[in-house]
């Protein structure tokens, strides 16, 4: 019988040892419950095959040749992903909606004698659970939003505070992304599904009794959206402001963003559109920079003439409290250091 899951509380409590997506590369790559492995029954090829066969000939067909697929392809990883497993082993297993995929696939594991079972719904139940965690209900938890200008070592704060002791939920390291204009990663963003999935788990990692610190954002992290719920909870956050003087942010800046700042095409690419808000003199000005090869120019300028006035006029608009200010003179190893400490202080008392 298929495990039935009310709320991502419960399945991310599941208990298994081993949680197996058996859909194709291609839906596992836009989203899968967090952990688990990939083993398809179907690649993206055959997939795309069958459901052709089903629409277009005959689903008796289709289910023949899938069935024959499906055998096959398990059998290889039974071979040759899962045979070092002992016969105590206790696999979940899911597919689209908890049919013909994953239920085959478990009972060739059960037939072996492993512990398997499916989730009933397939992966559309785990994602109604996200849903519901994410755009239906509040959430439980307590934010505190780390604030200040860009350039004001946010992040870094944040995974040092994390190490001390505090809760924390990093949404740009779930996102990939460094949440700014020029905050592209060298690797891709996750789906949005994919970034929510990432949420939910770390969000159910937390104690909703103690309060959690999360990077003060706009409402998207890169192409990314914040979930309403945790978007909700942000902007009702007290806030502990990071006070860096502009110099410290502007080294700081040079230094973090040295491969986009190192790219005079794609930067030009990043700045242009930026002429609908800034005035096509400032935009030349940064281009000026760009030609010259003076990145720390072209960081002072962005700062001063367009990250600064963004950051007033968001801060303006969402009128929240300031619990504390936590100064920091230097980002270098000890200012961070001693910043994320007063944070950590300032977050026990909270």
């Amino acid at each position: 019988m298929a495990l039935k899951f009310t709320s991502l509380q419960e399945f991310y409590a599941h208990g298994f040892d081993t949680v197996i997506d058996v859909r194709s590369p291609a839906e596992y790559a836009e989203d899968h419950v967090p952990g688990a492995i990939s083993l398809p029954v179907l690649d993206n090829e055959e997939r795309a095959k069958v459901g052709t066969i089903y629409v277009q000939d005959s689903p008796f067909k289709a289910r023949k040749l899938g069935a024959a697929l499906v055998f096959r392809n398990a059998a290889s990883h039974i071979e040759q992903n899962l045979s070092h497993h002992e016969g105590g082993w206790k696999p979940l297993v899911y597919c689209w909606r908890g049919g013909q995929r994953s239920g085959s696939f478990t009972w060739m594991l059960q037939q072996i004698g492993w512990r398997a079972e499916v989730v009933e719904g397939g992966y559309q139940s785990y994602r109604r659970l996200v849903n519901a965690a994410l755009y239906q209900r509040a959430l439980p938890h307590r934010m505190v939003a780390l604030d200040g200008y860009t350039g004001s070592a946010k992040t870094e704060v944040l995974k040092r505070a994390g190490l001390l002791g505090v809760q924390v939920l990093d949404l740009e390291g779930l996102a990939n992304h460094r949440g700014s204009l020029l905050g592209d990663m060298p690797t891709p963003q996750p789906s949005q599904k994919g970034f929510e999935s990432a949420v939910a788990g770390a969000l159910m990692r937390l104690d909703p009794s103690r309060p959690v610190l999360v990077e003060a954002e706009s409402s998207k992290v890169g192409q990314r959206i914040i979930p309403p719920s945790v978007w909700e909870a942000m902007k009702q956050a007290p806030r502990i402001e990071l006070q860096v003087p502009a110099a410290a942010r502007c080294r700081y800046l040079v230094a973090a963003y040295d491969d986009i700042l190192s790219d005079a095409d794609r930067l030009r690419e990043k700045l242009a559109p930026l002429r609908a808000y800034r005035s096509g003199a400032v935009v030349d000005g940064w281009f000026a920079s760009i030609a010259a090869g003076d990145k720390a120019g072209l960081t002072k300028a962005l700062m001063a003439e367009h990250y600064d006035p963004a950051y007033r006029k968001s801060r303006t608009a969402i009128g929240a409290e300031v619990a504390a200010r936590v100064e920091a003179d230097a980002l270098d190893e000890a200012g961070l250091d001693a910043a994320a400490a007063r944070v950590a202080a300032v977050m026990s008392s909270l």
